[in-house]
């Protein structure tokens, strides 16, 4: 039997030994080598011999050309425009030899050029272009016409211009470099192209500011606080100022929210009031503070907000004047990192307003000056000095004359129409005194009450509209008061306001009778 080589002729065959069988070694290292993957049977070897084809050596990598490299650039154009915005061009070679491909990127660069605004009743820059084509043929025809910017078109930087009176539009090309691509749009055309300006200046570089403010260096560079606060009411459990975080100078993208009825506060780091200080509610609007511009709102279910994008020049003081149990504060605002961040409960940079409840010892005030007594009278018996009154009040009002002479109220009549008006009639002991801007606040303990209509506590303020002493009242001494409930025009905040004119006598037995008496000549409310 013969077997079959590369192209199918016979193999001779032989024994196991001489010739033949060397002939047979050859004739099988030849076809492993030029014929393939294959299989060849040999008796004298009694098996079947399997040959795999050596793997291809592999191919030389095609050596890539070298890029280029981009020269320096040159310097900045002049501004396309000789007012407003405009843009400016600079431009670098690519270095390359011959044997090298063209280096990536632009060759141009374009960036926003803003100079003086243009003259009042100046034509806008696109309407300008649109101008230098009135009268002028178009279309092939003999007509003219008169041209507008027309801003509908699907590409906004071309010159779209529309025909005044007619219903047409025509594109003249594309817009000159710098031209806005829309009414209002911050972005600008270039070479037929809208661009936005990066924070960097440049047209289409695509940098954008970090949260710090930080051009084109992403957020790694910044620290975000966001953080509630929820601090106990004041011991006393009245009404007042808490402190609720400090905003360092350097913050960016400030939010503060407050969900309840109580009023956000905002104090700079000088103690001037920025908003609601000094029991007064200032109305939502736009605030400047601290280099940058608040944003104040407040929605009729008493829910505010604060917010600024910063970044600020100074510290700013969060506080809050609670009307009601204090929800939860949240606040949030952007810091570069490595900038020293407010504590969670460390309110010691922040000066108390106001005491932050009735309980609370009084400030300190100057030294009085006595006032020295008059001389004698007639016949030996001497007249007591009249009570001191307390400083910056009586004395500078009355000599500039807006004061003038308390006119306190008396009388039985006057006593029945203030007991039957007021919403709380209560013997009372000043405790302490506060001028609070135009106001002065006291601080009363509340002895007998004799007539509440909304609750009544162990101590309360009591607020007169003036500084100048009307009613008078003595800081130790006691007092039949009569005083109303006073709400603002969103009916939140809360406070006892006795009026200029307002019941306010010296407490005697005498007088805890005739107010008892009082209340039986008030009229019975109607029935339903």
């Amino acid at each position: 039997m013969a077997g079959w080589g590369c192209r199918g002729g016979p193999v001779p065959r032989g024994g196991p030994h001489g010739a033949g069988h060397r002939w047979r070694l050859l004739l099988l290292a030849w076809l492993s080598l030029g014929c393939g993957i294959g299989t060849v049977q040999d008796p004298a070897l009694g098996a079947a011999a399997v040959w795999v084809p050596e793997p291809p050596a592999p191919a030389r990598p095609r050596r890539q050309p070298a890029r280029g490299a981009w020269g320096p650039w040159g310097p900045w154009s002049s501004c396309s425009s000789s007012c407003g915005d405009g843009v400016a061009l600079r431009t670098r070679r690519c270095l390359r030899s011959t044997e090298e491909d063209t280096c990536t990127g632009d060759p141009r660069q374009y960036r926003l050029c803003q100079l003086q605004g243009c003259p009042g009743g100046s034509v806008p820059f696109r309407a300008m272009q649109c101008s230098l084509y009135d009268n002028k043929p178009v279309l092939g025809t003999a007509a003219r016409y008169r041209w507008v910017p027309f801003h509908g078109a699907p590409n906004v930087c071309d010159l779209n211009c529309l025909a005044v009176g007619h219903n047409f539009y025509y594109t003249f090309g594309r817009v000159l470099d710098g031209t806005r691509c829309g009414p209002g749009s911050p972005d600008l055309c270039v070479g037929g192209r809208c661009l936005s300006v990066g924070c960097d200046g440049i047209l289409g570089s695509g940098a954008r500011p970090d949260a710090c403010g930080q051009c084109g260096s992403g957020h790694d560079t910044c620290l975000f606080v966001h953080r509630l606060f929820q601090g106990a009411d004041p011991s006393s459990g009245y009404f007042g100022y808490m402190n609720v975080t400090k905003i360092p100078a350097g913050a960016t993208h400030i939010k503060v929210t407050d969900k309840s009825r109580n009023y956000l506060a905002l104090m700079t780091s000088d103690g001037r009031y920025v908003l609601n200080g000094d029991w007064s509610i200032a109305w939502p609007g736009s605030y400047e503070a601290a280099g940058t511009r608040l944003q104040y709102t407040r929605a009729p279910d008493g829910t505010e907000s604060l917010e600024a994008p910063g970044p600020t020049d100074e510290d700013l003081h969060v506080m809050v004047l609670l009307q009601e149990p204090n929800p939860g504060i949240e606040y949030e605002f952007w810091l570069p990192r490595g900038h020293p961040q407010p504590s969670r409960g460390d309110t010691s940079p922040l000066r108390q307003p106001q005491p932050r409840g009735a309980g609370s010892p009084p400030p300190q005030e100057p030294p009085v000056t006595p006032v020295p007594a008059p001389p004698s009278q007639p016949g030996g018996s001497a007249t007591e000095p009249p009570p001191r009154s307390p400083p910056g009040r009586s004395g500078a009002g009355a000599a500039a004359g807006r004061c003038g002479r308390c006119r306190p109220a008396k009388g039985r009549s006057q006593r029945v129409r203030h007991f039957c008006q007021s919403d709380f009639v209560f013997q009372g002991r000043i405790l302490a005194w506060r001028l609070v801007g135009q106001e002065t606040r006291y601080e009363v303990e509340v002895k007998t009450p004799y007539r509440h209509r909304f609750p009544l506590v162990s101590r309360e303020y009591v607020w007169v509209p003036n500084t100048c002493g009307c009613p008078p009242l003595r800081e130790g001494g006691e007092y039949l008061l009569m005083a109303r409930r006073h709400v603002n025009y969103e009916r939140t905040l809360n406070r006892i306001l006795l009026q200029e004119d307002g019941y306010a006598r010296p407490w005697t037995p005498r007088e805890g009778r005739l107010v008892q008496e009082a209340a039986q000549h008030c009229p019975q409310p109607r029935p339903p």
